[in-house]
């Protein structure tokens, strides 16, 4: 997932602030943190985590029109799995059809 800016993300462990990085350079989450935590460790906890807690509160919340691409509830996409499954026995019917309307013409000799 990509965002437009570096927001706060609400699926990141703690505040959100490095999972909001990853997302807005597109990069895995996990390595980010995984960067940050080492970036903390070599530098010294003090600074590096107050760094973080004032980012974590000058950071806006990521919201909805912030995600890059992200699909709306109107999107056709967006539907059940019923109504997937009576669209793929609709075009199914339909497909046999055409077989046995062809098998049909054949055997005629149209």
């Amino acid at each position: 997932m990509r965002t437009k800016r570096w927001t706060r993300s609400p699926r990141g462990p703690l505040f959100g602030v490095v999972t909001g990085l990853a997302e807005w350079r597109d990069l895995d989450p996990a390595k980010t943190r995984f960067i940050v935590f080492l970036i903390l460790l070599f530098t010294g906890i003090f600074p590096g985590a107050g760094i973080y807690l004032v980012l974590a509160m000058i950071l806006p919340a990521q919201t909805e029109s912030d995600i890059i691409g992200a699909h709306r509830p109107s999107d056709p996409i967006d539907v059940s799995y019923e109504e997937a499954e009576d669209d793929s026995k609709a075009f199914k019917d339909r497909t046999f059809d055409k077989e046995k309307d062809w098998d049909e013409r054949f055997r005629r000799g149209e």
